[in-house]
């Protein structure tokens, strides 16, 4: 065997062995920078670059409601329609089954209704954000929470349309509000910001496993019934006997204190302080969660969808 053979061998049999494996691989390590697509800032910095793109998606939001009304004379005044007509409904049986003041229940019901038409909307439609801007998400070289900002300037969009039912039960019940209407504003912010979350965190849940969105279609609609919107629960305190002294267990549902620091001030019902600081901890822990999500699964999903 010649010396040349004999060289090319044994530089074989050095390659073949684990140490020169570990060393290349050191070295490459070395050469690839790590990545920063999983980490809190990117989560972070998409949140910021999709807010600082407003003008996409506030006016992708606003095309949606006109092209969901398209043709249609009223337009999105069958959203305010729609739930006025329910309110109506649903206020005077219950009220007559409870056997309330309809001054003070119907704007209750109300009310519930336009921020549960919110809240919904952000968990159901929030579950299929990605999966309904598929197109978008694969050609388009925007932040994804874009997509995520689009669906709740909608809701809020539909939102500040029903409260012209408010505006009108003040007129007709002469409900008297004072300075203390202010506070629904930061209630209303603290409300848009947990949509922000909500659709973020289940849009991408959603997106990966699809059979998520049914499930929470069920969800809401129980969460529905186990909400204050058609019953009080100064009316379980009252009059209810020994069930109103468990009253107390509706506050277990999160969306209770949702309800209340929003709906409160609106309709003249004082609100407790612990409400406020219930939601302000469950906003920052659920955006944290939210990034946790984000800072995982985030470069994912134009993969999934």
């Amino acid at each position: 065997m010649s010396d040349s053979e004999n060289e090319s061998s044994t530089a074989t049999s050095v390659a073949l062995t684990p140490e020169f494996d570990r060393y290349v691989a050191r070295v490459d390590d070395d050469r690839i920078p790590a990545s920063t697509s999983q980490t809190f800032g990117a989560s972070w910095d998409d949140l910021k670059r999709g807010f600082a793109q407003r003008e996409l998606w506030l006016t992708l939001g606003w095309q949606d409601i006109k092209q969901r009304y398209r043709r249609s004379v009223l337009g999105p005044l069958w959203i305010t329609i729609a739930t006025g007509v329910m309110a109506t409904a649903l206020g005077l049986l219950y009220s007559l089954l409870f056997d309330i003041d309809i001054k003070t229940f119907l704007p209750h019901v109300a009310v519930g209704l336009i921020l549960w038409g919110f809240i919904a909307g952000c968990i159901n439609e929030g579950s299929q954000v990605f999966i309904a801007n598929e197109g978008l998400i694969k050609q388009l070289p925007s932040a994804l929470s874009v997509h995520v900002y689009r669906l709740v300037w909608k809701q809020f969009l539909f939102l500040l349309h029903n409260l012209a039912i408010w505006l009108i039960l003040l007129a007709v019940f002469q409900i008297p509000v004072g300075w203390e209407v202010i506070l629904a504003v930061p209630g209303l912010a603290l409300l848009v910001a947990n949509g922000v979350w909500v659709t973020m965190f289940f849009g991408i849940i959603a997106t990966r496993f699809r059979d998520v969105a049914p499930l929470l279609e069920s969800l809401v609609q129980l969460l529905f019934y186990m909400t204050p919107i058609v019953w009080m629960d100064s009316t379980l305190k009252d009059r209810i006997g020994d069930l109103g002294n468990k009253a107390y267990l509706a506050e277990i549902n999160p969306l209770y204190h949702y309800m209340a620091i929003v709906r409160g001030p609106m309709i003249n019902e004082p609100v407790e302080w612990r409400s406020w600081l219930i939601v302000c901890v469950l906003t920052v822990l659920g955006t944290l969660f939210a990034m946790i999500f984000m800072r995982q699964w985030r470069s994912r999903v134009s993969y999934w969808v």
